[in-house]
């Protein structure tokens, strides 16, 4: 049975109005159920060794179901890189930084960030794929780059407030900034096998995670703070 011979079955004898909901829910949830599956195997092989049909043998659906929704192979990717976006981009909206001073919440955005590759550890793995070719995908997707506005403008927030207050330093880039952050949480994440292997020691546990994060906290605060030395940054957290 196709996906539209199992959503007329469904809606047969349901008025019109509910019809229409019955194939919008219909429909969501099969996206759900591609992307899912999507995501699981582009971050098990990547864009170039997936394949369509194996995606759509973990969907138990047919292959030309997964083109109606999506089209082609870019633009599943897309949609999968869209997804995760979107995820991690709720995530740091629970941040509620705003209500803290800026001491605590750019402590707390370190940390918040740092968790969201530990919890979700393939979109690591997509955004890997996605630089090996050249971004292509994001560049393409106005909804990935639009879901970054709010979080350029929180941190924009902090030090704004951080500089007011005379506790942070003049002329921070708030990208830059942003890509520090990054960079001192998800490389820790992304080559935690070569890293236990060199130094023979796990890397994953609660603890280690934890001091880790407080690390890169310490580091970033240590950068824009005007006396690091007099001002204790984990205070207030």
């Amino acid at each position: 049975m196709t996906d539209r011979e199992e959503i007329e079955q469904l809606a047969s004898g349901i008025p019109a109005t509910k019809k229409v909901t019955t194939r919008r829910k219909s429909s969501d949830g099969t996206r759900k159920i591609i992307l899912d599956a999507a995501l699981e195997v582009f971050s098990e092989k990547g864009y170039d060794g997936a394949r369509v049909d194996e995606i759509a043998l973990r969907t138990g659906l047919n292959k030309n179901v997964l083109y109606h929704h999506f089209g082609n192979k870019d633009e599943l990717f897309k949609a999968v890189l869209e997804h995760m976006y979107q995820v991690i981009r709720e995530r740091q909206n629970d941040l509620q930084s705003r209500d803290l001073d800026p001491v605590s919440g750019m402590r707390k955005l370190v940390m918040f960030t740092g968790r969201i590759w530990v919890q979700h550890p393939q979109f690591l793995r997509l955004l890997h794929s996605e630089n090996l070719l050249e971004g292509r995908h994001v560049k393409q997707s106005d909804v990935i780059y639009n879901m970054y506005s709010p979080l350029t403008a929180t941190i924009n927030d902090l030090l704004t407030r951080g500089q007011a207050a005379g506790v942070f330093r003049d002329n921070i880039d708030p990208v830059d900034l942003y890509i520090s952050i990054s960079a001192l949480t998800a490389h820790y994440i992304s080559n935690r096998y070569t890293f236990e292997g060199i130094f023979k020691m796990s890397l994953m546990s609660p603890q280690r995670i934890k001091h880790r994060l407080e690390h890169a906290a310490d580091m970033i605060l240590r950068f824009l703070l005007v006396d690091p030395a007099g001002h204790d940054g984990s205070k207030g957290c």
